[in-house]
């Protein structure tokens, strides 16, 4: 307003005006234009359904890993499929980005985006080794049967939601948790891993993914150990598995620890993997790497899956003896906690491999259940090795008088299995070098390949076969050995109260 060339402010009864306006602007915004009853479908047949009497009562959830996923849409499918059950699936569709929409936001209308009803979407997720089953991204179940009406509501892992969420409403709460607890025992029952061979694997969105792993079998005569030392694993590992009623009989326990260890490249996975085929009506699950760090979730679908086993490769990664950080590792606690918290009649087995005995915790030894047996996994000796040239080159045409193979046993003293493995790959390059297709692998070959490997400028690629570089244990003309710890965890007996004695020098 201008008066005399000035600017004046309105009046207050402008003011007062504006301010009723825009107030009355903003109840009608909330009350028709977001009216979710009246925009929004899914809103307006949840309320339908539940009516004034479902809509008093409180909305009960229960959330689970995202791996469980595929188990819950098992247990769903099973539930649904009761003829004492009519249950109208409704999938919900929700704009990009937003993430996962709650039932009891359904059930007030706030905080929604426009929704709208379609056919379920689902994620087809593996359910077996081969097999994959179709499960819900975000559906509403309209359930009628003895209990009364009420709406389940089941969101898979979204954007914004690492897990899986179910969401019980229209039922008093302890009938609800009925439900959930319904579906629960069917998930237990039904779970789709029970048996199998599992990969944990780092998931994208946190946690952790189980995926069935497809090992090569592995038979005993795969194994190139002593037989003493064979003899004591198989004791630990599968004796138990094969006298475990007698055993609990006896009043003992079953949970056991077992921990592999010696220089790198020497065989501990692949005796893991010989373990893991001995027990096949155990669910394997087999942790590496970062899947390390989820030992506490991962420990907790052992017990529900017992008998179970769990395979910690490189568990010096996440077990190192409190006195070489600045304080202890939460890992290390969820570790110790796993093999604590089950009781001594479940039947679990941990295998644990590492490099590095010496930085091991102490405390996984501390009590019986946790490490209760070390076996060491030695640089092979001659028989062994000769033994391992002949596994490796079973499938390899290959022509070596006895003094030849006796020359290259020699030369490969203090050299791992995996050395022994590349070697035979290098041998076969070499043939296929001078004449391809492969006919057959020759002497000459297998001595251009081993000077190739024991040569001053592969001590990178020795190392990473597991063997060191030692300039002084050098034999002639052979690569570095590895060098050997003055200590370690020595033993291959139980390890109740045992230190780890450290490498000197």
């Amino acid at each position: 307003m201008c008066q005399g060339g000035a600017m004046t402010g309105p009046s207050d009864a402008e003011a007062r005006d504006f301010a009723r306006s825009f107030r009355a602007f903003l109840e009608w915004v909330h009350s028709n234009t977001y009216d979710e009853q009246h925009r929004n479908p899914v809103v307006v047949l949840v309320k339908e359904f539940l009516g004034d009497a479902g809509l008093a009562h409180s909305v009960v959830s229960r959330h689970l890993a995202a791996f469980e996923h595929v188990n819950i849409q098992t247990a769903v499918n099973h539930w649904m499929s009761r003829p004492e059950r009519d249950v109208q699936v409704h999938g919900i569709s929700t704009p990009p980005h937003f993430g996962s929409v709650r039932l009891q936001q359904l059930l007030t209308g706030d905080g929604l985006p426009p929704l709208r009803l379609t056919a379920p979407p689902l994620v087809d997720l593996p359910n077996g080794p081969g097999s994959t089953l179709g499960c819900f991204v975000l559906a509403a179940l309209l359930v009628s049967d003895s209990r009364g009406r009420y709406v389940v509501l089941v969101a898979g892992p979204a954007e914004h939601e690492h897990g899986v969420i179910l969401d019980v409403a229209g039922l008093p709460v302890e009938v609800a948790q009925g439900v959930l607890a319904e579906l629960e025992d069917l998930r237990r029952r039904l779970n789709v891993y029970r048996g199998h061979v599992l990969d944990v694997l780092p998931s994208p969105m946190g946690g952790v993914d189980l995926a069935f792993a497809d090992l090569p079998a592995t038979s005993r005569a795969d194994v190139v150990l002593p037989e003493i030392v064979l003899e004591r694993v198989e004791r630990h590992a599968l004796g138990v598995a094969t006298h475990r009623e007698a055993l609990l009989a006896a009043g003992q326990h079953i949970k056991r620890g077992l921990l592999l260890y010696g220089p790198p490249g020497t065989g501990k996975t692949h005796t893991t993997r010989y373990l893991v085929g001995q027990l096949p009506g155990y669910t394997r699950l087999i942790l590496t790497g970062r899947s390390l760090h989820a030992v506490g979730a991962v420990a907790e679908l052992a017990r529900d899956l017992a008998p179970a086993m769990m395979v910690l490769e490189d568990v010096d990664l996440v077990a190192e003896d409190r006195d070489y950080g600045p304080g202890p590792s939460p890992v290390l606690f969820d570790l110790l906690d796993a093999m604590d918290g089950s009781a001594p009649d479940a039947d679990l087995l941990f295998v644990l491999t590492t490099n590095r005995a010496d930085l091991l915790e102490p405390a996984l030894a501390a009590r019986p259940g946790r490490v209760d047996v070390a076996v060491e996994i030695d640089l092979p000796d001659a028989e062994a090795r000769r033994r391992l040239f002949d596994l490796y080159a079973r499938d390899v045409p290959i022509e070596l008088a006895a003094a030849e193979l006796d020359e290259i046993i020699d030369r490969t003293d203090g050299m791992t299995a995996s050395f022994l493995k590349e070697l035979i790959r290098r041998c076969v390059l070499e043939a296929l070098r001078e004449h391809s297709p492969l006919v057959t692998v020759t002497a000459e070959h297998a001595r251009r390949a081993l000077e190739d490997l024991l040569d001053s400028a592969q001590e990178v690629t020795r190392s990473l076969l597991g063997v060191g570089n030692d300039p002084e244990d050098l034999p002639p003309g052979a690569g570095a050995r590895p060098a050997r710890p003055a200590g370690g965890w020595t033993s291959y007996g139980p390890l109740q109260g045992r230190m780890p004695r450290r490498y000197r020098g």
